[in-house]
């Protein structure tokens, strides 16, 4: 019998994943929710696949698991995890690919809905005692008919069109990797000029990974382009936005709100000034939180594990270093 591969599960995924891996006969198994670089680098050592959700993985803690072939991330971004070390090496890097489109993409119908009909303060005047001056409060947007921009067309953003479609606004999609045939095929409209069409647009959404070309891609000279009602949504990653501009723009009412599930740092510093800025709706990184999305997610990073060493792991899932 062949001997057991060792798999490293860093912060426990649902149970549903652990029960595909825990008694499966090709694997032995290790837990561990210390994320310490010191006790990883004692607990990689000799594995030869690793799970892992939020914990940095290190070059460095990598280096210690002579054996490691894969590492499944817990997700679809990667940035916590050494990708030039993994590269250098030739260990493969897989995230769940399939499991959390459909949760984002209500994440971000959820902030656009809240934002736009200002659910905090409509809340707050019937909980205090105001509802008869409900004509004195600002007033709020319609979706219908309006201009939305989705940049980036991956899976959450192919989710996220038909939502868009269901509330009958007029769907744009920048992304240069994706044919015109194919956005025009799920309803959407290819666009070119990203620096152009972000001025006549009504809402954004973000859905592309954080490199040095997306860095501070949202920054002060480009948000004073955007339309004063436009409403911006980052369940990306942090640092797509430049939140300092963000807090600035806000302030001087150049746009009219702003969806934000993700940060430069996370946790946010306690000086972030999107935290006392009251035109930002906010989410502490938990677009894909539902029941259903985790399990899903738990499943999926097990499963990729498993499917890597049977050779049927799909080559979509893996990320191109």
């Amino acid at each position: 019998m062949a001997e057991k591969k060792k798999i490293l599960v860093i912060q426990k995924v649902h149970d549903k994943g652990m029960e595909l891996i825990k008694n499966h006969p090709s694997f032995e198994v290790d837990v561990t929710d210390d994320t310490s670089e010191e006790n990883l680098k004692t607990k990689i050592q000799n594995c030869d696949g690793v799970s892992v959700r939020i914990a940095k993985l290190s070059g460095e803690v990598m280096n210690e698991a002579k054996n490691l072939k894969i590492v499944s991330r817990h997700g679809v971004g990667y940035d916590n995890i050494d990708l030039k070390y993994a590269k250098e090496k030739d260990i493969n890097i897989a995230i769940t690919a399939n499991a959390n489109a459909v949760t984002v993409a209500e994440h971000v119908m959820f902030n656009l809905l809240n934002i736009s009909k200002r659910r905090d303060l409509f809340d707050k005047t019937v909980r205090e005692g105001n509802f008869k001056d409900r004509n004195k409060l600002p007033k709020t947007i319609e979706l219908w008919k309006k201009n939305f921009l989705i940049v980036g067309f991956g899976r959450i953003g192919q989710a996220l069109i038909k939502r868009c479609l269901g509330f009958e606004m007029n769907v744009y999609v920048f992304d240069p990797y994706i044919s015109k045939e194919k956005i025009e095929t799920t309803g959407g409209k290819k666009v070119e000029n990203f620096l152009e069409t972000i001025k006549s647009m009504d809402f954004i959404s973000l859905h592309v990974p954080l490199t040095e070309k997306t860095k501070n891609l949202i920054n002060y000279d480009l948000l004073k382009t955007m339309k004063k009602n436009c409403i911006i949504i980052n369940a990306a990653r942090g640092g797509i936005i430049n939140e300092v501009d963000l807090d600035k723009a806000l302030n001087e009412n150049l746009i009219f709100g702003a969806g934000i599930d993700v940060f430069e740092k996370e946790p946010p510093e306690d000086n972030n000034p999107l935290l006392k800025n009251e035109k930002v709706f906010l989410s502490p990184h938990a677009a894909s939180f539902t029941e259903e999305c985790m399990t899903r997610m738990g499943m999926e990073t097990i499963q990729n594990i498993i499917d890597f060493f049977d050779n049927k792991l799909e080559k979509s899932k893996i990320v191109k270093l």
